[in-house]
């Protein structure tokens, strides 16, 4: 199984072997719930989908809630596809724990995650322009601007993918290579060195 759904539960840190102090973030990475198989037969690809996190039935569509019936399983919040052949491993109602996924051969994981939005941002927080300088020659209120966007008579326009204010953060972002510290499997946590994107309580994907 190349993946697990989880949720980042916030940072701490770790004494090495070495002594030195290594910054870590704690993930609790499932239990999830497979619930559907996806064969090349009959979907044209293959693939797993799991469910994480307890959703309350009300709160659920009449269509979701046969769909997780039919897995032996209570509504989920979060469902997500693997894509991979799977078909002869796993079934439905199948339940993955971190310790089913991290083994002790895997050393390093993949973490996916939504960034934390910032809403409208200038350009100097967003692609850290440093304003058009001091206070002297009568500039007194453009400290922060972008300056001039470099077009003239020609082309009398903007170029596409000029660096300007905008919406910044909320975003799809994928942290490569983060070392495994550890695994508490009577907790389901996975503990990776470094940051992970999201805020506390936001959903991850952890790729083995």
């Amino acid at each position: 199984m190349p993946g697990l759904i989880g949720k980042k539960i916030g940072m701490t840190s770790v004494f090495g072997a070495d002594g030195k102090n290594i910054p870590c973030t704690v993930i609790e990475a499932g239990p999830c719930v497979v619930t559907q198989v996806r064969t090349v037969e009959k979907d044209g690809y293959a693939a797993v989908q799991l469910a994480y996190d307890e959703k309350k039935e009300k709160q659920t569509t009449a269509a979701l809630k046969g769909h997780f019936e039919k897995a032996g399983t209570t509504p989920k919040k979060k469902l997500v596809e693997f894509e991979a052949d799977f078909a002869g491993e796993l079934k439905l109602g199948d339940s993955l724990a971190v310790a089913d996924v991290i083994t002790e051969d895997v050393k390093f994981v993949d973490v996916v995650g939504t960034s934390k939005g910032k809403g409208f941002q200038g350009v100097v927080h967003r692609h850290h322009f440093q304003g058009v300088g001091g206070q002297t020659h009568g500039q007194h209120n453009r400290l922060r601007h972008p300056g001039s966007m470099g077009a003239s008579s020609w082309p009398s326009r903007v170029f596409p993918g000029m660096r300007m204010a905008g919406h910044m953060g909320n975003e799809r972002v994928k942290v490569f290579n983060l070392q495994v510290v550890k695994v508490i499997p009577e907790h389901n946590l996975l503990v990776v060195k470094g940051s992970v994107p999201g805020a506390k309580g936001s959903y991850v994907i952890v790729e083995a």
